[in-house]
């Protein structure tokens, strides 16, 4: 008996009849290369003389290769997708296109490597194109000036080191001060600001993605956020694609008018596995045997984050790049030139972190160079008094140390500098709104807190907060209204007289 064969869908059927309506007769003229050798994420390749940067090829076996590097008679080519059949000889072909990803607010909940390949075990993604990972920054005439803030939920970061849409703000410091939980806090803020998001995690562990998408989903931003991964076992041609990926779904969104944050974490990695494939590709090492083009590979990435003006849809990005420093050293070769591409850093101390100051933001190494034209011209004024107070305090706390005798008159400025420090600590996960920050700023300058102890300083602040958010005050509403609501409440619960 015949075997019974299956039956064709309908859908191949379309697809062949359009093949064949479509064909035409002549001439076609393809290459075809060859594999000489492959290894630790690259294959070099003898044929394809028409080959072109960033260009995608094909080979035999069913791996994927990017065109890397053009030496004559040979190109160099990093992997996205290998298999266990992938040797030399295996035969390549051109593409004809240059690597794409698929984007679209389809993407918002999910989690993607970069190649848009789903990882979270979902339906394939429902996108509304492709969109180049490599592309040009915007012009200079389609950019518009930073001028509206992006909160954080973060007081010191909100009130001291402001970030606007659109910007570039670093976030460096050592290994396990808190870098990635000031991402993470900055994209658990925009839930309900009509921020589009995209978390890249670059060469991490597996159980810091776990971990990190888990965060997300429980506090309900991965409704709102991408998150593109190439972990650390992954081949190093995707671990170097992970923030263009991101990059490229932001872009995207920018493009048709929404505000998106990038937050890549971290370009430490990204800088190290870029390293790894040049000097494979054998190209000539500089300065800590980076490749010499280090520096124009994160600029070139960095600048298409930008405001666009309302001709070209008045989008934004805003980038959170973080980088890794070793032993504090603020002045090594990858830290200082992203500090010179970014528009203001964050630094985080080991020192603030160990005497139990978090978030460890160092306020005199930290500097946000155009946020603050974006601040809100009430937490301006406010946050403008508090910086100087605190700084104030800074400088007399260094004399305190050596047992320097102080006037009188210096007790209070220390007494004042050390119940902010206090008011500015705060847990991971709990971001602010901004009217609870107006609140605790108006009520510091005022002096309406200076007689609280220290250790009453959280429990007074939460009820405080409370207070503003059930009042109802906006940041529209005069000074006198904030004073005056916060006097009446501190009145009432006798605090400012314990």
């Amino acid at each position: 008996m015949n075997p019974i064969e299956p039956p064709i869908s309908h859908d191949l059927l379309e697809r062949q009849s359009a093949w064949v309506e479509h064909y035409r007769l002549g001439l076609r003229v393809s290459e075809q290369g060859v594999v000489v050798s492959v290894g630790d994420g690259i294959a070099w390749i003898s044929g394809l003389p028409s080959a072109a940067m960033d260009e995608v090829l094909v080979l035999d076996d069913g791996s994927q290769a990017m065109v890397f590097d053009l030496n004559q008679g040979l190109l160099g080519a990093i992997l996205l997708r290998d298999t266990d059949r992938l040797t030399s000889g295996t035969i390549v072909r051109r593409a004809g296109q240059a690597l794409s990803i698929p984007v679209g607010e389809g993407l918002l909940g999910r989690v993607v490597d970069p190649l848009g390949l789903p990882l979270d075990g979902l339906p394939p993604l429902a996108h509304n194109g492709h969109q180049r990972l490599e592309g040009d920054s915007p012009a200079i005439i389609a950019r518009d000036f930073v001028q509206r803030p992006l909160y954080t939920g973060i007081k010191i970061v909100d009130a001291l080191v402001p970030i606007g849409k659109g910007q570039r703000q670093l976030i460096i410091g050592d290994e396990g001060l808190g870098r990635s939980a000031l991402g993470i806090d900055a994209v658990i803020n925009q839930r309900g600001h009509n921020v589009f998001c995209v978390y890249a995690l670059i060469g991490q562990k597996r159980s810091t993605v776990v971990n990190t998408i888990q965060l997300l989903r429980e506090h309900g931003a991965l409704e709102y956020t991408c998150v593109v991964v190439a972990e650390a076992s992954a081949l190093p041609g995707l671990k170097h694609l992970a923030p263009y990926a991101g990059c490229a779904i932001a872009e995207y969104w920018m493009e048709r008018g929404h505000d998106t944050l990038v937050v890549y974490d971290d370009l430490s990695t990204h800088a190290r596995t870029y390293r790894e494939l040049s000097l494979l590709l054998r190209r000539p090492p500089g300065r800590e045997a980076y490749p010499g083009d280090i520096f124009s590979i994160h600029a070139g990435l960095l600048e298409r984050s930008t405001c666009l003006n309302a001709a070209h849809g008045g989008g934004s990005m805003t980038a959170l790049p973080i980088v890794e420093t070793q032993q504090g050293d603020i002045a090594s070769y990858i830290p200082t030139n992203l500090i010179s591409i970014t528009d203001g850093q964050i630094y985080l101390d080991a020192d603030l972190f160990a005497a139990g100051f978090r978030p460890a933001i160092d306020i005199a190494r930290s500097v946000s160079r155009i946020g603050g034209r974006a601040q809100h011209p009430a937490i301006k004024a406010e946050a403008g008094r508090m910086k100087l107070d605190y700084l104030q305090f800074l400088e007399l706390e260094v004399f305190t140390r050596f047992g320097t005798k102080l006037d009188a008159a210096m007790e209070k400025p220390l007494r004042r500098g050390r119940l902010l420090r206090e008011i500015l600590k705060q847990d991971r996960l709990a971001p602010l709104p901004v009217e609870c920050q107006m609140g605790w700023l108006v009520a510091f300058n005022d002096g309406l807190l200076d007689t609280l102890e220290p250790g009453k300083v959280g429990t007074v602040l939460e009820r405080l907060y409370l207070r503003v958010s059930e009042s109802g005050l906006a940041l529209e509403d005069n000074r006198e209204e904030w004073s005056q609501s916060v006097l009446e409440w501190l009145d009432s619960t006798k605090l400012n007289r314990s």
